[in-house]
């Protein structure tokens, strides 16, 4: 079936969306003007789409599992893909947040506006992973639309933290963090724009992985802009999150890719510099500060240097943040999720179930959401380009103050976190999560924006709740934190310290 071309009414309405007005003259011939180009618009529809046949269809898209199974709700879906036969990843079984995209398999993003969906396709990570021998078991809670850190506004209910279940796993990638505590899954994709692996990560006790921005392909996962970006491994230990990025990361010139490899050479010598800023945030429990800072001095005690620094600007990179995620956000959504001026493959159809999903349940969306696409779209439309504009010319500048920093030292070394993991609370309506969620971000905001790696390694219990130090490195340099998170583990029982 064939586009309908634009009759008179929908010609004027087009018209007024784009602020002028149409007079009889052209509306007599503008209509007219346009039967041939939907003609080639017809011819192209007919053209086959040279998308890649899908490598691999032994695919169970299984069902979500009862509460017995799942008690921290985790996960929204068991399934079974299966990969190659042999690969580095063969016998590994792995969970992927609902946002990206596994050709079969229902995913909802976490939200009711895409419940329901079913991909045509998988992401290329997801390709990466079952070429490397892995079985995808999994797709897991998140956030609604991925837009919070606390692990509480999905539309399928909160994640529960494998700690204690009075607490929240954080967010946007709950279920990537808690689900890692389950048998059957060895290790999970997350996804990052303002923390979202990390925080998790930080909450759970998780080693969780934002890498360099643009390291990891994010080809077919609904994201938020892609200028931040970031999919990334999540894991138990270290080891197995570099064994995991070593499959799905792209090859970098002149670099050696064997993240594993380079575990073992320690950290003697390794310059780490405990930025002054991230610590002591408005809110931040004191406990917290004081056990990273412990963690930093055992890496000391393992052969590191370790000095105080301080980056002034660091307090300033939520603003950017800010500038960013409102006017993109809007933007993203206005396009029906799909990123145009772009070369590459492009998916019409998660757009169109994007777009019928956003008409029938836009009303769901919770606050935080509906929040920052209201002030997105006021901002595009009262100020266009102002702010995301300011914030995407200056962000040279913020890299640059950690790149300078990073030239004196290798690592820098903060909470990831500022607080523990959030108390559940189910009289919470989304304005309380809101407010409370905004922190968390406070330290991991700043390396979307710059896309310096950055990682999350556990290193305490406080009150039975794990305690996450977050260390960020040089761009492609993901293998020293790699390495610095693998030398923690082999010298700290961090459950106990």
């Amino acid at each position: 079936m064939g586009m309908r071309p634009p009759g008179r009414e929908d010609l004027i309405e087009a018209a007024a969306l784009n602020h002028f007005q149409l007079s009889d003259k052209d509306l007599e011939h503008l209509g007219p003007m346009m039967a041939p180009m939907f003609q080639q618009l017809d011819r192209l529809e007919r053209i086959p789409q040279a998308l890649p046949p899908l490598r691999y269809t032994n695919r169970d898209p299984g069902a979500r599992p009862s509460a017995d199974e799942d008690p921290l709700n985790a996960i929204l879906r068991r399934c079974s893909v299966k990969g190659a036969a042999s690969g580095k990843l063969a016998g590994k079984r792995i969970g992927v947040k609902d946002c990206v995209l596994v050709a079969g398999i229902p995913m909802s993003c976490g939200s009711l506006m895409l419940d329901g969906y079913v991909p045509d396709r998988d992401a290329i990570i997801v390709t990466r992973m079952l070429d490397a021998g892995a079985e995808i078991v999994a797709k897991l809670n998140m956030d609604n639309m991925a837009f919070s850190g606390s692990g509480a506004t999905s539309a399928h209910g909160p994640v529960l933290n494998p700690h204690s279940r009075e607490h929240l796993a954080g967010g946007s990638s709950g279920g990537s963090g808690a689900a890692l505590y389950y048998d059957g899954i060895d290790m999970t994709i997350g996804c990052d724009q303002g923390g979202s692996i990390r925080i998790p990560a930080s909450f759970c006790g998780a080693v969780g992985l934002k890498p360099t921005h643009g390291l990891v392909p994010y080809t077919d996962i609904v994201g938020m802009d892609p200028t931040i970006d970031h999919a990334g491994p999540m894991a138990r230990k270290a080891a197995d999150v570099a064994l995991l990025l070593e499959v799905i990361a792209d090859p970098i010139p002149g670099r050696h890719a064997a993240y594993t490899g380079e575990l073992a050479k320690g950290i003697a010598g390794l310059r780490i510099g405990v930025v002054k800023e991230g610590f002591g945030w408005p809110g931040s429990e004191a406990n917290v500060d004081s056990a990273v800072r412990r963690a930093v001095d055992a890496l000391a005690k393992s052969g590191a240097r370790v000095e105080e620094i301080s980056i002034p600007a660091h307090r300033d990179a939520l603003h950017f943040a800010s500038g960013v995620m409102a006017q993109g956000l809007a933007a993203l959504f206005a396009q029906n999720g799909m990123v145009h001026h772009v070369k590459g493959t492009c998916n019409g159809h998660l757009a169109r179930a994007f777009a019928e999903g956003l008409r029938l349940h836009g009303s769901d969306l919770p606050p935080l959401l509906k929040m920052m696409l209201l002030m997105g779209t006021y901002l595009n439309r009262r100020y266009p380009g102002r702010v995301y504009a300011r914030a995407q010319n200056l962000r040279p500048w913020l890299r640059a103050q950690y790149d300078d920093a990073l030239a004196r030292v290798d690592v820098l070394a903060m909470p990831t976190t500022p607080t523990r993991a959030h108390r559940f609370d189910p009289k919470f309506d989304g304005y309380d999560e809101m407010v409370r969620g905004f922190a968390t971000g406070n330290n991991t905001m700043a390396f979307d924006v710059t896309g310096h790696p950055s990682i999350n390694v556990p290193c305490a219990k406080s009150d039975g709740l794990p305690v996450g130090l977050m260390l960020t490195g040089r761009h492609y340099d993901d293998a020293t934190l790699l390495r610095a998170a693998h030398a923690f583990e082999q010298n700290v029982s961090w459950e106990k310290a």
